[in-house]
């Protein structure tokens, strides 16, 4: 079942840092699906793995496809460390299936019939913003949530400049603490 779109201009709720993995496969050669089947299996098994516990961090995630050979997954987590500590966990597939492909490559095994590849952002909060028409949750919206865009701007700018109240605290408090040091200074001035 699909979802509904929301009508009219919607953002995404996110708040705080976003960390977005890109992490894919392509199929150099096509009749060699006894080893892309594989990889793409994996890919999958790590998805249900992580949709079943959430405390590992993953928000959210979007399947797409660059081309009949390129499949990837844009991923949205809570934060890097948890990112980290996903792909490092003794439990996880991810460990068993890179020690099956660092075993591969080590005794050469591997035969360039499938590329492996996977780019990481971190974007600070307003550094990022959203905009959907008509659709329902996808991309950051899909897995943060979604919101009317009044609540962050009409204009890209406004939404750029938005600061959760857990950002916008520690801001607050460097500028209290500015303020002091400067009262401080004119105070000691002759």
């Amino acid at each position: 079942m699909s979802a509904k779109p929301i009508p009219g201009h919607t953002t995404a709720a996110a708040t705080g840092d976003t960390v977005v993995l890109l992490i894919g496969m392509r199929i150099n050669r096509f009749w060699a699906v006894h080893h892309w089947g594989p990889v793409m299996l994996a890919m999958f098994r790590m998805l249900q793995e992580l949709a079943e516990d959430p405390s590992r961090g993953l928000r959210g995630r979007v399947l797409l496809t660059a081309s009949p050979r390129t499949y990837y997954v844009v991923q949205y987590w809570e934060s890097k460390e948890k990112l980290y500590r996903y792909a490092a966990a003794p439990d996880a597939f991810h460990r068993k299936a890179w020690g099956i492909v660092n075993r591969k490559l080590k005794a050469g095994k591997t035969r360039q019939h499938v590329g492996l590849w996977h780019e990481t952002y971190v974007a600070p909060e307003g550094s990022y913003e959203a905009i959907y028409f008509d659709m329902p949750p996808f991309g950051l919206a899909g897995a943060t949530g979604s919101l009317p865009i009044e609540r962050r701007g009409r204009r890209a700018a406004d939404r750029f400049a938005y600061r959760s109240k857990a950002a916008a605290a520690p801001a607050e408090e460097a500028g209290a603490e500015a303020g002091a040091a400067e009262v401080t200074e004119a105070a000691e001035t002759p």
